[in-house]
């Protein structure tokens, strides 16, 4: 199948933004554009690309699932001894990105990053299915490993040790809240003249801005 790359394009033309339809903060238009974009799209609307760094100032990027937010910030979890857990924690900043395709809208997130309680993430932990909560005890996350036999023995160990209990929270498991000095609201529009509303966070104050597209 031949096809160009370059020819590949798709003209906005669902919706608009502008100043007068935004709130003041913008943890009230993300919830209005979260809960659209439940209602929307068809595969996970949580979904969110998460940018860190490492020491050589390497970014790096992947796929993760939002579980909560408030006007505290975003909240995900993880195994905090994977390479974006040490990423985290030797440079506490990050950046997410949600892009809703259905809705022809982006969101723009940056900030940096704290460890959320214990009991938060407990919280959380005890609320996932039994086979994610034994998953979290099985996998070695970002380690190498040999292949999938070795996780199903890890897997087959697991499942023995647990037989009569609920398996706790794992030392190495839990959560991380972004807190966002930057949130930016995109907007497909048509001819790419696309709606762009930065939210900075300055002295406490969030300032509105409106950005070239």
């Amino acid at each position: 199948m031949k096809y160009s790359i370059a020819d590949m394009r798709r003209n906005y033309t669902r919706d608009g933004l502008v100043e007068s339809q935004a709130p003041d903060d913008p943890y009230s238009l993300f919830g209005l554009w979260f809960g659209q974009a439940v209602e929307v799209e068809s595969t996970e609307p949580n979904a969110m690309m998460l940018a860190t760094v490492d020491g050589n100032g390497q970014p790096h990027l992947r796929t993760l699932l939002l579980k909560g937010f408030d006007e505290q910030g975003f909240v995900f979890f993880t195994n905090y001894q994977s390479a974006k857990s040490e990423q985290l924690l030797a440079h506490p900043v990050a950046a997410m990105t949600f892009w809703w395709p259905d809705l022809e809208r982006q969101v723009r997130i940056e900030g940096r990053v704290e460890q959320v309680g214990d009991e938060e993430s407990d919280q959380y932990f005890h609320s996932r299915p039994l086979g994610s909560r034994l998953g979290a005890w099985t996998s070695p996350q970002s380690q190498v490993i040999s292949g999938r036999e070795e996780l199903a023995q890890r897997l087959a160990e697991v499942e023995a040790r647990y037989a009569d209990e609920d398996p706790p929270r794992p030392p190495h498991w839990g959560g991380f809240r972004l807190l966002p000095q930057m949130i930016e609201f995109w907007q497909g529009r048509p001819s790419r003249l696309h709606d762009r509303l930065r939210y900075r966070l300055e002295n406490g104050q969030w300032l509105r801005e409106r950005l070239a597209p």
